[in-house]
């Protein structure tokens, strides 16, 4: 989906079973993409991965979380990232059953905040985060040292400047972080290439 957009230069962050994911991609040259790895030696939590991942980086960035299967368009999500002058954008997707995600709240495109899976009735909307963003490097500088959440350190801390900003995912969105919804997205996932 990276090179579809052409986004060549793709770092994984990576913990569990390393060596497994290195041999696997490689250096990404059979997709036509340059991968280096990020190896976290103690768990970081998404925070702390994407931190070490991007140290010294300068320049506006995407990251995708590695336990979803989505087909964004990453030319849509960087046009709304510019048109706002966001520091942070994120992919939202509309759930059906939004008590078990964080629900963001919103004031046209702004993302005011998130309700972690509110009651049905609660639901400020039914838009979940997608796990799709668009960042500017300086936003991590409010994230702590080691482990930390991008989602609690991060982007709840700076929603409330007004910076945080979203796009709607119209295209698929499959979480895959229990072995059910792995099975259900690997029937229903229409592949990329």
């Amino acid at each position: 989906n990276f090179k579809k957009y052409g986004i060549f230069d793709i770092v994984f962050s990576i913990g569990y079973r390393a060596d497994q994911i290195k041999e696997y991609f490689g250096d990404g040259n059979k997709w036509g993409v340059n991968i280096e790895y990020c190896v976290e030696e103690q768990p970081l939590g998404t925070g702390g991965a994407i931190r070490k991942a991007t140290a010294g980086l300068r320049e506006t960035f995407l990251v995708i979380n590695g336990d979803n299967l989505a087909n964004f368009d990453w030319d849509k999500l960087i046009s709304t990232h510019k048109r706002t002058d966001a520091k942070i954008t994120l992919a939202l997707f509309p759930v059906e059953d939004v008590t078990q995600f964080g629900i963001a709240e919103l004031e046209g495109e702004r993302i005011k905040r998130f309700v972690e899976k509110p009651k049905q009735e609660e639901a400020p909307s039914n838009l979940n985060n997608a796990g799709g963003y668009v960042m500017e490097p300086e936003v991590l500088d409010v994230l702590p040292e080691g482990f930390c959440m991008i989602e609690r350190d991060c982007f709840e801390k700076l929603a409330p400047q007004g910076v945080v900003f979203s796009s709607r995912h119209e295209g698929q969105w499959f979480p895959t972080d229990t072995l059910e919804k792995y099975y259900y997205a690997e029937e229903n996932f229409t592949s990329l290439y």
